[in-house]
């Protein structure tokens, strides 16, 4: 596992198209508050005929946030920039010049064999360049992850290739519309994501696959509004937990406080970590009681869950 608390640390990852004119002044404003990341998509969210218009703008954004902060103090989101090519990732880094220390990384979208060699050779390029590193983030979203016959095969290839760069691999992200999209699925508000048998098992694998040596984010969830949209939101994030997602992409920032709300770490697990971390280990009995006295904690079966524990109460804070 990741015992880094960067990795735990992206949270809610709001996504904004690119040519989203008024972005800069939103940072620089904290209109969307100080615990969340922020994600500027080049893809999905551009029509195929105004990339170019978009990286324009996009470029001019980050200028904007930069040149502000020389001035001003506010709360810098981390900044991911979904890319559409591998190219674009070495041309928007020329183009950002000095602005470029603000980008935390750039996203992966569709990340496939056909495109994994390509995507990292870039990554691996940049940050030979680089002060600090800059971090990629794949998509788990196209249809190779979706073929029981090939799928195991698929996600161990590309693990070999992302364990390559592992320190550089901030977060696996999971395209959760994207893979019901194949089947033609959308959930309604009252249903969660992992009710759907054949992306539940998909996410599963993925986790399994990965979940050991890497964070792994939830899916989006796509109600920021109406009479069940926060406590779908709420039920949707606590099985994600429950299956080993950390994190959630975010559409709206109506979500961000909702996200950051879920994954506090209670006060009962956050005493028990610390009961775990701090063991006296020349002592023969390596179990006992909890400090709650309500469950048994033993040293070697839960470390690894009391390191993620004290790492995300850190990053989201602790409830009673």
């Amino acid at each position: 596992m990741n015992n880094q608390e960067i990795y735990y640390s992206v949270g809610p990852l709001l996504y904004c198209p690119a040519d989203n004119t008024s972005v800069a002044a939103a940072v620089i404003s904290q209109k969307f508050g100080t615990k969340f990341s922020l994600a500027l998509c080049l893809e999905d969210t551009i029509n195929d005929n105004y990339v170019t218009e978009a990286e324009d703008l996009l470029v001019s954004s980050i200028r904007n946030i930069y040149e502000a902060l020389q001035v001003t103090d506010f709360f810098l989101p981390k900044i991911f920039i979904r890319v559409r090519s591998p190219e674009q990732i070495q041309s928007l880094s020329r183009r950002f010049g000095d602005s470029g220390e603000l980008i935390t990384g750039y996203i992966i979208p569709k990340f496939s064999l056909a495109n994994a060699d390509s995507y990292l050779g870039q990554v691996t390029e940049l940050n030979r360049g680089a002060g600090a590193a800059k971090y990629v983030m794949p998509i788990y979203e196209s249809s190779a992850v979706v073929d029981l016959r090939t799928r195991y095969d698929v996600l161990y290839k590309l693990k070999e290739k992302l364990d390559l760069i592992e320190p550089w691999v901030l977060n696996i992200r999971v395209g959760g519309n994207d893979l019901s999209h194949l089947f033609g699925f959308r959930r309604e508000s009252d249903e969660s994501i992992h009710q759907i048998a054949p992306i539940a098992n998909i996410f599963a694998d993925i986790i399994t696959a990965y979940g050991m040596d890497y964070v792994i984010s939830g899916p989006v969830w796509e109600y920021y509004s109406g009479a069940n949209w926060e406590n779908g939101l709420r039920k949707e994030i606590r099985d994600d937990r429950l299956s080993g997602f950390i994190g959630k992409t975010v559409i709206h920032p109506k979500q961000i406080p909702v996200v950051n709300d879920e994954y506090k770490v209670t006060q009962k697990n956050y005493d028990d970590a610390l009961h775990i971390l701090n063991w006296d280990t020349k002592k023969d009995s390596f179990v006992s009681g909890s400090l709650a006295g309500e469950r048994m904690d033993e040293y070697k079966t839960h470390l690894n869950w009391a390191k993620k524990t004290c790492f995300m109460a850190k990053c989201y804070g602790i409830v009673s």
